[in-house]
């Protein structure tokens, strides 16, 4: 399996950004971006703080309970 290329910085913040909004979608981000879900959840891990991870996963998972399109 081809190993990504990383993000410059200003997509990782790009990326972030997105995968924080609760009207982005993983498909969105990975048409803009070409990452994948368990790519942005690694990338959201190593660049947050564990208690910020760990609330924005709780809320993803929360939220695509709800609607199957979210997240």
């Amino acid at each position: 399996m081809k190993k990504a290329e990383p993000l410059p910085p200003e997509h990782v913040s790009d990326v972030i950004e997105m995968a924080l909004s609760d009207h982005v979608s993983f498909d969105d981000i990975r048409r803009e971006y070409g990452l994948r879900e368990a790519q942005v959840k690694t990338l959201m891990r190593e660049n947050l703080k564990s208690g910020s991870y760990r609330t924005w996963r709780k809320r993803v998972r929360q939220f695509g309970d709800r609607r199957a399109a979210y997240k």
